[in-house]
């Protein structure tokens, strides 16, 4: 039998607070079996919702009723008593699930369709760098330059023709152009030593 698949008896948790100083044994009151049923009705009916286990929940009600019994006369509470020790034990696990929220497996997506996809750590640190710096050396470039590789590293995935009718050159330019801002800016780049 699992020992968590029903609520410990107050008789089985009494040694464990007696040894911690509560009341002792002889003294703890049994709960008779409309509240335990009560108790595991509750505990089932507000669970699912708190995000915890029923089990769990009816055994902090039940550590909740023998702190009661050794600070009180030892009476058993009314039932009203254990549906409020129920609900104040879910309220925390409920306040938590509204605030937490898990990640998806293959991390966080950004809100727009240009958003790059969440990368943890130091290689997103260092990829925005190198995008900072390409993009510093992009701005540097002489002539056409600049606008001819923000099209060709834009998101979009222009085509030539596409890239040709937005700077206003030839479709056959483009290829020469290209060659030489590439060559210009891996030069600029080899020379800052940001490669690595």
């Amino acid at each position: 039998m699992n020992p968590h698949s029903h609520p410990v008896p107050a008789p089985a948790l009494a040694p464990r607070l007696v040894s911690a100083g509560a009341a002792p044994v002889g003294e703890m009151p049994e709960l008779p079996g409309p509240l335990r049923r009560l108790i595991a009705a509750e505990s089932a009916a507000e669970a699912p919702a708190a995000g915890v286990e029923p089990e769990d929940l009816q055994q902090a009600v039940w550590l909740r009723w023998l702190e009661r019994v050794r600070t009180s006369s030892g009476t058993v509470p009314s039932a009203g008593w254990f549906r409020s020790a129920v609900r104040a034990e879910t309220r925390p696990a409920r306040r938590r699930i509204s605030r937490e929220v898990p990640l998806p497996a293959e991390g966080v997506a950004g809100t727009g369709a240009d958003t790059a996809p969440y990368v943890p750590g130091e290689p997103a640190v260092l990829a925005a760098e190198r995008r900072r710096i390409l993009s510093a050396a992009v701005a540097r470039l002489p002539g056409r330059c600049p606008a001819l590789m923000r099209a060709l590293l834009s998101r979009e995935d222009l085509t030539y023709p596409e890239i040709a009718r937005e700077l206003g050159m030839s479709q056959g330019s483009l290829g020469p152009v290209r060659s030489r801002c590439l060559g210009c800016l891996r030069t600029m780049l080899t020379a800052s030593d940001c490669g690595t």
